[in-house]
């Protein structure tokens, strides 16, 4: 996972690619006009280019990791819970199902999906920067799905699932291949036509803003907090290289 084409490309190439980091930085500016009309259309972003189309077969595939664990009877908290899509391949009813995101709106997918599924749940609106409002060791399993690459900075947010999690507890989910070539690519001919389309907003502040932690930093920054179960790469798992792949599925645990 080091070696990535982006640290040999100049400012011109890379800036398109995974947005102008120099300039923009990788802390949100909640002043700017660009993050505020993000704020009131990022769901309909969201509708149009992760639940129909190229984008769902993407996110599916990260998805599938769900059918590797049983969640009979455990506690279980998921992080960015988004419409929770991955309900088709959960193995097992848990006991609970926590609900944690910064947005009501995005909860409320995932809300009406657990009660359809007849699973008990109940939800956290969290705010940026601020610890999880749950007890130390008191969650079985925590889902995690294209939620890694927006948390800035990383190591506190770890540290603090960690702090949660049960001895021999699980941290399972994916994430996108961020900051390989393929997916900046893909962004190119996806998302950044879409901005351009129905917005004013300069992508390349956003692309900073929304996803500041590139892939191989992510899975390093969970080698060094939890003990790795699996890292598999999508779609080429035999091939596991950051800029040929779009999704990185993951199973890390907390040691005993």
């Amino acid at each position: 996972m080091s070696f990535a084409i982006r640290n040999w490309l100049p400012n011109a190439l890379k800036n398109p690619l995974w947005g102008n980091r120099k300039r923009w930085g990788l802390e949100v500016n909640a002043d700017d006009s660009c993050w505020q009309e993000w704020q009131k259309t990022y769901a309909s972003f969201y509708a149009e280019n992760q639940r129909a189309g190229i984008g769902t077969k993407i996110n599916d595939a990260g998805y599938r990791v769900m059918s590797a664990i049983d969640l009979t009877d455990k506690n279980v908290l998921e992080i960015g819970a988004g419409d929770i899509r991955h309900l088709q391949y959960l193995k097992g009813k848990p006991s609970e199902y926590v609900l944690a995101d910064i947005s009501p709106e995005m909860m409320s997918f995932a809300q009406q999906k657990l009660t359809e599924q007849t699973i008990a749940h109940r939800s956290i609106l969290l705010q940026r920067n601020q610890p999880l409002p749950l007890a130390d060791e008191s969650i079985d399993v925590i889902v995690s799905f294209y939620s890694l690459e927006h948390l800035y900075p990383l190591r506190p947010y770890l540290q603090d699932t960690h702090r949660v999690l049960k001895p021999g507890g699980i941290l399972i989910g994916a994430i996108p291949a961020e900051g390989g070539l393929a997916w900046g690519g893909g962004r190119m001919l996806t998302s950044r036509r879409w901005f351009k389309k129905n917005t004013r907003i300069d992508p390349d502040k956003i692309i900073c803003w929304e996803h500041p932690n590139f892939a191989d930093h992510i899975i390093s920054e969970l080698d060094a907090i939890f003990q790795r179960k699996s890292v598999v790469h999508w779609p080429l798992p035999w091939m596991p290289m950051l800029d040929i792949n779009l999704i990185i599925r993951y199973q890390y645990q907390k040691k005993v």
